[in-house]
């Protein structure tokens, strides 16, 4: 099943107070980035971040969830209603995320 717009422009309107958001369509779903580095996505209708250790300190019993078969475990964020501990929540894990690879140039 894949996510609503609906949902995918409630989590925008949650963190409309960053510029550093960015979502991108990924197969009917929803990948979350947060100052360029990929934090997450919304994958049925859930937001679910990277299990990262800043992640987990500030959402201890946070369900842990796979957004689609194969994939790897991440959290879900439930306290979708408080915008600040969103911002918090990103900002937090920022340092943890994985850079991303440069894309190689076309020849």
């Amino acid at each position: 099943m894949a996510s609503s717009q609906e949902y995918r422009d409630f989590v925008l309107d949650q963190l409309a107070q960053s510029p550093d958001v960015k979502i991108r369509a990924m197969m009917g779903e929803y990948l979350l980035y947060w100052r360029g580095k990929l934090a997450g996505g919304i994958y049925d209708d859930r937001l679910l971040v990277k299990p990262v250790p800043a992640a987990v300190a500030l959402m201890p019993n946070a369900p842990r969830e796979i957004p689609y078969a194969g994939a790897k475990e991440m959290l879900l964020v439930e306290n979708l209603d408080e915008r600040d501990f969103l911002c918090r929540l990103l900002d937090a894990m920022y340092d943890e995320l994985p850079t991303p690879k440069p894309k190689k140039a076309k020849p």
